[in-house]
C-alpha cells in the first residue's frame, strides 16, 4: 500500500461563487474605506491651522493611490488609500500613512500566521497557491512557492532579532527546559533544539530560549543559559523543570546554582515502564501515580518506599531509575499546590512541539536545519498567544517574598 503524504485539494477553478462571502467582502471593503477616511479626516483636522507661503491651507486631500487587493481571512478585499498633499515648501513634508493599510501591505496578519501553520501541517511550498485558493477562494493568487521562501527569510530575521532582545526587566519563577529532536533534510544526525519556557512573576508563560544545540550537551545548555544572563536575566529562577538529561542540570548548577530542580514525572514514568515487562506496566503505572499524586510529601514517600519494595527484587533496573532522582522528583511539594499540575512535568514544551514533529513526519524530514529553527520559532510565537496563565498566579508574589509552603500550603509566620 502506497504511503501517500500529499494532501489533495479541490480544483480552485471549480469553486463556485459564494454570495455570502461576496456580501462580507463588500461590507469589509466599505468598513475599511470609512475607517481610512476617518484617519485622513483626523490628520487634516489636527493640521487645519497650518498654512502655506501663500496663506492657503497647507494640507489638502489629493485623490487616491491606485487600488490594490489585500488578502484577508475571507479572501481578497480591494482597497483604495487616500492621498494627502502638503502644499508648503518645507523640507519635512507632512505625509499620510494609514495605520490600518500601511504601504505595501498585501496580506493581513491572520493570513501571515496561516502560512507557517500550513507549512508545518505538511503542505509543501509548491502547493500553497492551491491550498490557499481552497481556503480563501480562487482569487487567492500571488502566494506561490517564492512567497513562502521570502517569508521564511523574514522569519529568520525576526528570530535573530528575538535572540538579541533585552531581558533585564524580566523576573521568572519557573523554567521548563527540554531538548527536542527531529531529523532535517540530508542530515545524518538528528537536530536538537534546546528550549526554555519561563513563567514570570505574574504567572504568564514566555519563551526564553530556542537554539539549535549539539545534542543536549552541557556546553550547549551552558551557552544558552549564559546568553540569557548576558542579556540581563540576572535573577535565577526559583525552580527548573526538565527530564533527566544531565547536560541541562550540569549547566544550570554552574550558571544558576541557587535554582531548585524538579524532574519531569511524565519522562520519568516512561523511562521506568520501558524497563519493565508490558504485563506489569499497568499496575506499576498506577503505583507510580500514587507517588506523584499524593496530597502530602509524607504520603508520597510512603508510596515511593512501597514501589521500591514491591518491584526491586525482579525489576531492579527500573527501580534504580526511580531511586536516583528521589529528592528532585518530590521538590514540587515545597511550592504552592495551585502550581503542582504545571511544575510536575515539562508538558508546556512537549505539547507545543507536537505540531513540529507532525510536520517532519509528513514531509519525511524535508526541513533544513535553519528552516526548521525559523519555522519552529514562528510556531511557538503563534502558540504563545493561546497559553493560559498559571493557576493560582496570586501565589507567586507570596513565594517571591519568601513565604514558605509545605505540602503546597502557605505556612503562617510565627511572631518573634
Amino acid at each position: 500500500m502506497k504511503d501517500d503524504t500529499i494532501l489533495e485539494f479541490a480544483d480552485p477553478a471549480g469553486i463556485s461563487p459564494d454570495p455570502l462571502t461576496d456580501i462580507l467582502r463588500n461590507g469589509a471593503r466599505d468598513l475599511l474605506a470609512h475607517a481610512v477616511e476617518a484617519e485622513v479626516a483626523e490628520l487634516l483636522t489636527v493640521h487645519a491651522h497650518l498654512a502655506d507661503e501663500q496663506g492657503r491651507r497647507r494640507l489638502v486631500r489629493h485623490g487616491h493611490l491606485p487600488e490594490r487587493e489585500v488578502m484577508t481571512g475571507i479572501g481578497p478585499v480591494p482597497v483604495k488609500v487616500p492621498r494627502v498633499r502638503d502644499r508648503s515648501n518645507e523640507v519635512e513634508k507632512i505625509r499620510f500613512t494609514s495605520t490600518l493599510l500601511p504601504p505595501y501591505l498585501r496580506r493581513t496578519k491572520s493570513v501571515e500566521e496561516l502560512l507557517p501553520w500550513l507549512y508545518l501541517k505538511g503542505i509543501s511550498t509548491g502547493d500553497f497557491s492551491e491550498a490557499l485558493a481552497s481556503l480563501l477562494g480562487p482569487e487567492a493568487d500571488g502566494l506561490s512557492s517564492s512567497t513562502i521562501s521570502r517569508l521564511k527569510t523574514d522569519w529568520w530575521a525576526e528570530y535573530e532579532r528575538w535572540c538579541r532582545r533585552d531581558l533585564s526587566a524580566k523576573r521568572y519563577v519557573y523554567f521548563w527546559a527540554d531538548g527536542v529532536y527531529f531529523k532535517p533534510r540530508m542530515d545524518t544526525d538528528k537536530q536538537c533544539m534546546l528550549v526554555i519556557i519561563g513563567a514570570d512573576e505574574w504567572g504568564n508563560k514566555d519563551i526564553l530560549g530556542l537554539v539549535d544545540g549539539y545534542r543536549e550537551s552541557s556546553q550547549s545548555w551552558r551557552e544558552l543559559l549564559l546568553d540569557l544572563k548576558r542579556r540581563g536575566l540576572s535573577k535565577a529562577p526559583d525552580l527548573a523543570i526538565g527530564d533527566g538529561a544531565l547536560g541541562f542540570w550540569n549547566a544550570l548548577r554552574e550558571v544558576f546554582g541557587e535554582t531548585r530542580e524538579q524532574r519531569c514525572w511524565v519522562h520519568k514514568i516512561g523511562n521506568i515502564l520501558n524497563a519493565m515487562p508490558k504485563s506489569v506496566q499497568p499496575k506499576a503505572k498506577g503505583n507510580l501515580q500514587d507517588i506523584w499524586m499524593a496530597e502530602t510529601k509524607k504520603d508520597a514517600e510512603v508510596a515511593f518506599d512501597f514501589f521500591v519494595e514491591a518491584y526491586d527484587a525482579k525489576y531492579d533496573r527500573a527501580v534504580g531509575k526511580l531511586i536516583k532522582d528521589r529528592d528532585v522528583l518530590l521538590t514540587f511539594y515545597d511550592f504552592p499546590a495551585e502550581h503542582w499540575k504545571h511544575i510536575r512535568t515539562s508538558n508546556p514544551i512537549e505539547s507545543t512541539f507536537a505540531t513540529v514533529r507532525h510536520r517532519t513526519k509528513k514531509t519525511k524530514g524535508c526541513l533544513g536545519r535553519k528552516t526548521a529553527l525559523a519555522m519552529t520559532f514562528r510556531l511557538m510565537m503563534s502558540a504563545k498567544k493561546k497559553w493560559r496563565k498559571l493557576d493560582g498566579a496570586f501565589r507567586l508574589p507570596e513565594f517571591i517574598e519568601g513565604v514558605e509552603f509545605k505540602d503546597g500550603i502557605k505556612q503562617k509566620k510565627h511572631a518573634a
